[in-house]
């Protein structure tokens, strides 16, 4: 599975992004779908995950109540809605194919994207 993560950009405190993560491979719809996040100087760390086989979804922290994970199958993308964001969500995001739990860890995750670049101004 080769992924494309797209969609990041500058946004002031308070705006939305809509990320997107193109998939190819016919294999998409078995894997978990999730995204991540690295900003400088730390770690990379779990965002949000939709999975494969029930359509659940979870969040860091975070991210819940303001940022949502979905997929489309027919597509072979994913996406993530970012809403009221923050500074504190500047980073490059990821987002990564796994069939490993759980689904909050990036050993869990097979493939990767280049990553997009998130900036929230104050």
């Amino acid at each position: 599975v080769q992924l494309q993560a797209y969609g990041g950009g500058l946004v002031q405190a308070g705006g939305s992004l809509r990320l997107s993560c193109a998939a190819s491979g016919r294999t998409f719809s078995r894997y978990n779908m999730g995204w991540f996040r690295q900003a400088p100087g730390k770690e990379r760390e779990f965002v949000a995950t939709v999975a494969w086989s029930s359509g659940s979804t979870f969040y860091a922290d975070s991210a819940k109540g303001r940022f949502t994970i979905s997929r489309d199958n027919a597509k072979n993308t994913v996406f993530l809605q970012m809403n009221s964001l923050k500074p504190e969500d500047t980073a490059v995001y990821y987002c990564a194919a796994g069939s490993r739990y759980p689904v909050d860890r990036a050993r869990d995750y097979d493939y990767w994207g280049q990553g997009t670049q998130v900036t929230v101004s104050s």
